[in-house]
């Protein structure tokens, strides 16, 4: 399934399916879906209401809940469908709990940058206010070296604690498409570096365009995966080169802290980046980019 979130009738936020051009919503559907004493409560500490329809809603539901939509889309009529063309999408998890991101983690990336290959994950937050959705621009800030990396993101759908390798793929949800946007100023050229900061200032995470639910992705590791700025291909990749898998980065994440439904795991980028080229590469006003993931989508957005 590709799940969108979506601005829907006034200030309304809604879910919906994408089949073919056009979405089903999926709203009533959601509201209804029962949740664990876990869920509820996560919910309540969050303050959003339990039968409010969102993503979250959704996810928090768990794997019963994609598998109620997922029987609710094939009984459905093909009435009540909306063309695809034209909603205002929002990023699939418009604003998750948190967003878990890694540093480095594909060889050539490594390489290019000069250092050699963690024998760690290196863990990196982007804050859960810097997330916008496709089409947005990057709002304009005071920044020099501004730049882009294209990544696999991993959307978790159920509460991970101490989970094994070969448990961890059970609980992504899905795959979208992410830019970590960074300001490298503040990432490289200040001491110490203000890595978390250069990643998360406002609009710095665009995502989407949709979730693609993992029943949809038989290999996270066999994905091509390229950005375009202003029609230029700078990166391209594949995600085989990654150094830590999907696998192995949820297990080592959740020995320490718990990954809950609607976190999202940045993988990392791979080499293209506009900081290791000769001369570097800026993003600058009116730069337009396109990032895409095979088999997941197409992320397409400016830079105000």
């Amino acid at each position: 399934m590709k799940l969108i979130s979506f601005k829907g009738d006034g200030a309304r936020v809604s879910v919906g399916a994408v089949i073919g051009e056009s979405v089903r919503v999926i709203d009533d559907v959601i509201a209804a879906l029962p949740l664990s004493d876990q869920a509820r409560e996560a919910l309540s500490i969050r303050g959003i209401a339990q039968a409010e329809p969102s993503m979250l809603r959704l996810l928090f539901a768990g794997r019963s809940g994609l598998e109620a939509v997922r029987k609710h889309l094939d009984s459905a009529s093909t009435s009540g469908h909306r063309p695809l063309a034209g909603i205002g999408l929002l990023a699939p998890v418009p604003r998750p709990g948190k967003i878990v991101a890694i540093g480095r983690n594909y060889g050539e990336h490594a390489r290019e940058s000069g250092t050699a290959a963690f024998e760690k994950p290196r863990i990196i937050s982007k804050l859960p206010s810097s997330v916008i959705g496709p089409g947005v621009p990057v709002p304009p800030c005071p920044v020099t070296k501004l730049d882009f990396e294209v990544e696999l993101a991993v959307v978790i759908g159920e509460f991970a604690h101490r989970v094994s390798r070969a448990q961890a793929m059970s609980v992504v949800a899905g795959y979208t498409v992410l830019d970590d946007v960074s300001a490298r100023e503040f990432q490289f050229d200040v001491t110490p570096p203000q890595t978390t900061f250069a990643k998360s200032m406002d609009g710095f995470c665009p995502m989407g365009p949709w979730l693609v639910t993992r029943d949809e992705i038989a290999d996270p590791q066999a994905l091509e995966l390229s950005c375009w700025l202003n029609g230029e291909r700078m990166q391209h990749a594949s995600t085989a080169d990654m150094i830590f898998p999907v696998d192995t980065l949820i297990e080592y994440i959740s020995s320490f802290m718990t990954l809950e439904p609607g976190d999202v795991i940045a993988t990392g980028t791979p080499s293209g980046v506009g900081a290791f080229r000769t001369p570097p590469v800026w993003l600058k006003r009116g730069d337009q980019l396109r990032l895409e993931v095979e088999r997941v989508g197409i992320l397409e957005h400016g830079i105000g």
